[in-house]
This record gives C-alpha cells, structure tokens and sequence, in this order.
C-alpha cells in the first residue's frame, strides 16, 4: 500500500510540474494595462503626483507596499489621488497589472 501511495505521489507531482499554471499572470497583458490607465502619472515607474513614492522597489518596501495584496487593494480602492479602479478594471486586468508592476520593481524599471 505504502508503495502505491508513493508512486500516486510521484506521478502526480510529476504530472503537476509539467502543467503551465493556469493562473500565472500574464506581463504582456500587464504591460497593456499599465500603459493605457497608469503610466500617465507612473510612466517608468515614477510618481507625477507624488514623487517620493515612486513604483521603485526601494519606495514600494519603504511604504509597506512591495506585496500583491497591497498593490492590489490600492488599485481596487484608490487612496489619496489615484482614484480606484475597481469597476474600470477586471480582476484579471489587475492581478497582471499588479504582476507588471512588481517585475518592472524587480527590474528598476529596465525595459
């Protein structure tokens, strides 16, 4: 039984490991998003409205912002002069605007 067991686990890890993640973020489409209803007061990652909080990565892990919940929620509701997005955007749209987000972070904003 215990070898049944193992090999069931085996072959579905395997299995598991080989599947693209259906789920995954797609930074093209991120790209999209952020272009067309971000970049006009974050173009590069900057802030036009308030320049000491930048998309950079130092800025997002200074703020407590360098997390998907919380990009995400900030996009959903807005805060200060961003206004929300919730309702403009699908959820979809922002989980891979928030995805472009963090990897252009990750990346200095380097194209």
């Amino acid at each position: 039984m215990k070898k049944l067991i193992s090999a069931l686990l085996i072959i579905a890890v395997s299995v598991l490991s080989f599947v693209p993640n259906a789920f995954a973020a797609d930074l093209a489409h991120g790209a999209k998003i952020f272009s067309a209803n971000c970049a006009s007061c974050h173009v590069g990652g900057k802030n036009s409205v308030n320049p000491a909080k930048t998309l950079q990565k130092a800025d997002l892990e200074k703020y407590g912002m360098y997390d998907v919940e919380a990009i995400k929620t900030q996009v959903i509701k807005g805060k200060a002069a961003m206004p929300k997005f919730l309702g403009r955007l699908k959820e979809g749209d922002i989980d891979d605007v928030v995805a472009y987000v963090l990897a252009q972070a990750d990346n200095d904003w380097k194209k």
